[in-house]
């Protein structure tokens, strides 16, 4: 059987385990069953993952879109929070249907949705830039997805 690896955040091989402080953070997944899996972290996280249709689990595809809703938000959270306050409520929606004959998703659309009633035009206009430049710069799953990212794969087997 082959050993458990996982790719890291540094594009390194590990075994899983416990993360140490100040080591970048093991990833994997274990198959489950039939086209089931869970996808786990060294810090305790996990996630399933399986085919559309089986309730309880989101599809890769699905992981994909989350986290780049997730990264916007996460990015834009510190300017927001410093102009609305640490208890705003934000929504971000993220939808794109994929093209089946190329396996792709040619297009991803993010709605952000917020609460500004409180600010002024000029204000909302002013936060509404701040927001979108955090994002632009830091939201590393965006910028990925943009950019475009040469992925690699290689196989460990018992033979």
């Amino acid at each position: 059987m082959a050993e458990n690896t996982a790719a890291t955040a540094t594009g390194t091989s590990s075994t899983t385990g416990a993360a140490k402080p100040g080591e970048p953070t093991t990833l994997w997944v274990e198959r489950t069953g039939t086209r089931a899996y869970t996808g786990r972290s060294s810090r305790g996280a996990e996630v399933l993952i399986g085919s559309q249709g089986v309730p309880g689990v989101f599809t890769p595809g699905e992981l994909l879109k989350i986290a780049l809703a997730a990264c916007s938000g996460l990015s834009a959270d510190f300017p927001l929070s410093r102009k609305l306050g640490d208890n705003f409520d934000a929504t971000i929606r993220v939808s794109g249907d994929p093209d089946r004959e190329n396996e792709v998703y040619p297009q991803l659309e993010e709605v952000f949705e917020l609460d500004l009633s409180e600010l002024d035009e000029q204000a909302r206009e002013r936060l509404l830039v701040t927001v979108q430049r955090a994002i632009d710069k830091v939201c590393t799953v965006g910028r990925t997805l943009k950019a475009g990212s040469k992925v690699t794969l290689s196989f460990e087997v018992d033979a």
